[in-house]
């Protein structure tokens, strides 16, 4: 007799997705490995490590109760958006050839999808669920180039197809000494079944890249995200994620170290309110020899669950090693909390590598200086929060990009904080 594996019994909002999946349509053959294994495999529970404190499996099942649960996703086009930085590029995902693009950049279409199979992080499971559910729905897929040796002075925005059903991998390489600046602008109304977005970045040696997350998805929205990159020789990486929005969000960065002297900046702002869980995980693993890396979050809680999970990982040979990383949490209020799990897993012997994190409310002696030189308590408070998120937006640099990420920030803590 042959083996037959029995397939867990799903939850209804299991089925919901799958369903949701298989009546897509389009490219049956191609999505149907990626929806047999959700089929086996489920959505990740707390009993996955990586997914701990994001049970996917529960809390997608708060959220998908019902057919009407998810009819928003047949709803029509979001609002067309302004650039998050003027003068950009804008390329939309699902028609990538349409774009009018600086010189030295090439976008075209792609039938390729994500490797769901074969996981590049430590997500601990046999498929990639963030990776598995874009295979399953069919992401549009699209590859931007950027020539060897070019300086792209105007930012490329990178935007999902319009409506709230959206899936997209977008492959994106940045060829030997070139430097450009990318954003890839989540935002929309959304629904209670997720969106995803799969970004991969290859950098090659010598070339300088600065990647801007923002994500500010509507009030019933569940997104998951996830950006791979590879970083050449004496190559920078700068990345910011900026998340105050959406009901559920995870987004995963999972960055490699290729060529010696490699950089790796990541900065980052999670800002929580009441009915949102906001997961943000990482991975920097250092492959190669003298590289350096430093990973700095901010977050500001005034309701919801906020997560950050970092892993830095170093392989034997890469010595000379210095990789830092911190989550810092402003807690605003007692409506809302915040888990950090920061790691370290080290097999070389040579390197200089710290963790750390902290939570705490507003310093009453720094509140009270404020006060005392006639500032309004309120107004004062305001000036504290500012200050503990522009840290690591100042960090930044370019005043245009400054400018426009502080003027979201200010936006959302004039609305909630």
């Amino acid at each position: 007799m042959s083996a037959v594996s029995e397939l867990k019994t799903r939850t209804p909002a299991e089925t919901q997705l799958l369903q949701l999946a298989e009546a897509r349509g389009e490219n049956e053959n191609a999505r149907r490995p990626a929806i047999e294994a959700l089929r086996r495999d489920g959505l990740p529970t707390r009993k996955v490590e990586a997914w701990h404190y994001t049970d996917l499996r529960a809390l997608m099942g708060r959220r998908i109760k019902d057919d009407a649960a998810v009819a928003s996703l047949k709803a029509g086009d979001d609002a067309i958006l302004e650039p998050l930085l003027a003068n950009s590029a804008v390329i939309r995902l699902d028609d990538p050839v349409s774009a009018h693009l600086p010189d030295g950049v090439i976008a075209t279409s792609s039938s390729s999808a994500a490797d769901w199979q074969a996981s590049p992080n430590h997500l601990d499971r046999s498929i990639d669920t963030i990776r598995a559910l874009s295979a399953a729905f069919g992401a549009s897929s699209a590859k931007i180039a950027v020539s060897s040796k070019t300086s792209v002075e105007t930012p490329i925005e990178l935007r999902p197809a319009a409506g709230s059903d959206s899936h997209f991998y977008a492959q994106v390489s940045v060829g030997e000494g070139a430097s450009a600046t990318f954003v890839e602008r989540l935002e929309g109304e959304g629904s209670p079944a997720p969106s995803t977005g799969i970004s991969s970045l290859t950098i090659a040696d010598r070339a300088n890249v600065l990647w801007i997350v923002d994500q500010e998805k509507g009030a019933e929205a569940s997104h998951l995200g996830q950006l791979n990159v590879t970083i050449g020789a004496d190559a920078v990486f700068r990345l910011f994620v900026l998340n105050a929005g959406g009901a559920l969000v995870r987004y995963e960065v999972h960055a490699e170290t290729v060529g010696e002297g490699a950089d790796v900046q990541i900065r980052g702002a999670n800002l929580l309110k009441d009915g949102q869980h906001v997961d943000v995980t990482t991975t920097l693993n250092h492959r190669v020899a003298h590289t350096t890396a430093t990973e700095t979050f901010r977050n500001v809680v005034t309701g919801g669950h906020g997560v950050f999970q970092g892993m830095i990982k170093v392989a034997k040979g890469a010595q000379k090693t210095d990789a830092k990383m911190a989550c810092n949490s402003l807690l605003l209020s007692d409506e809302g909390d915040f888990s950090a799990k920061p790691e370290l897993e080290i097999f070389a012997d040579d390197v200089q590598c710290g963790h750390g994190a902290t939570a705490g409310e507003i310093d009453a002696d720094h509140l009270f200086y404020l006060m005392s030189r006639g500032i309004p308590e309120a107004t004062a408070r305001a000036l504290l929060v500012k200050a503990f998120l522009g840290e690591v937006v100042e960090e930044l640099e370019d005043e245009a990009i400054v400018g426009a990420l502080e003027a979201r920030i200010d936006a959302w803590l004039d609305t909630h904080a």
